[in-house]
């Protein structure tokens, strides 16, 4: 096996920290928050921004699963991979949150949204202190299936936030029940995330106790 093909998941996981700031920017142009584009911004233009957007996070999703998947296969886990892929996630989650605000005020979905990004912020700075001190953070799998709660919850936001730019039918029938699914995942992924926070919080507490 050559060394370029070991090199696959790192290049995966790197596509996934671009797609989360591509799909980032690419809702805030939606929003006309870059001044080239706002002064010719036509529906037409702000909803195939917006399409590229979902597209962007889509595929950086999908990238979840296969970089890890076949760093494992390929026998290619690397420290570098290791640290790359949590930032990797925040990354693309904190981008399309932050890209949904920009697209305007959304009070339904604004505390789930602020207690992922709090809690996100928090654990990261965590976990670089306890580090400096020599102690490591083990991963847990609630924490995995963390990740792909949130994916999942803060997809279905931005379809939800993006709906008008597809041929979608726009009826209450159809919207109503889909957004409540929507917000519902979100509410059970920003649950999950606290939980895990909070689990973290314990270890790191445990630990420096004990050092």
């Amino acid at each position: 096996m050559t060394s370029a093909v070991k090199h696959i998941p790192n290049l995966l996981t790197g596509m996934r920290v671009a797609a989360g700031v591509i799909s980032f920017l690419l809702l805030a142009a939606a929003a006309g928050g870059v001044p080239i584009l706002s002064e010719q911004l036509t529906p037409d233009t702000q909803f195939s921004l917006e399409r590229w957007a979902f597209v962007s996070f889509v595929v950086a999703a999908v990238t979840d699963f296969f970089d890890g998947w076949l760093a494992r296969k390929l026998n290619a886990v690397t420290t570098w991979g290791a640290i790359l892929d949590p930032i990797g996630d925040k990354i693309l989650i904190c981008g399309v949150i932050l890209g949904l605000a920009a697209l305007g005020p959304q009070p339904q979905i604004a505390i789930p949204f602020a207690l992922i990004l709090f809690r996100e912020f928090a654990i990261s700075a965590l976990r670089e202190n306890v580090a400096a001190r020599g102690i490591k953070l083990s991963v847990t799998l609630l924490a995995k299936w963390k990740t792909t709660i949130q994916l999942v919850a803060v997809g279905g936001e931005l379809l939800v936030g993006t709906w008008a730019a597809w041929p979608l039918p726009s009826e209450p029938a159809v919207l109503g029940p889909f957004t409540t699914l929507a917000h519902t995942l979100l509410w059970i992924a920003a649950a999950i995330t606290l939980w895990t926070g909070a689990q973290y919080w314990h270890k790191a507490h445990v630990a420096v106790g004990d050092a």
